[in-house]
């Protein structure tokens, strides 16, 4: 999936700014961003409103995955942890010591 992120503010203090209204808040302001992804248009005015909206969730803790996490058979999970208890395996690791070349 590829991710595009547009500024829609950021314009000088005395120039006439047009306000974004954030998609999760509803907050209207200058320095509003927009994310495209898989085609959709998306407008926030935080960070936090764009991962509220649209981090993935661990199917089995059910945090926002915000990180790298972990896929397993096309199921997300934050950590390795989480893969493991879910999935009842035990190959899934959060860190690799050593990789084969």
């Amino acid at each position: 999936m590829t991710v595009v992120i547009v500024v829609v503010g950021l314009a000088r203090p005395s120039a006439q700014v047009t306000m974004a209204r954030c998609e999760v808040c509803g907050n209207e302001y200058d320095k509003a961003f927009e994310v495209v992804a898989a085609g959709l248009h998306h407008t926030f005015d935080s960070f936090e409103c764009a991962i509220h909206r649209m981090a993935p969730i661990c199917e089995h803790c059910g945090c926002k995955v915000v990180g790298h996490g972990i896929e397993v058979d096309s199921h997300f999970y934050c950590c390795a942890s989480c893969a493991r208890e879910a999935t009842g395996g035990d190959e899934a690791r959060d860190r690799v010591d050593h990789v084969a070349v």
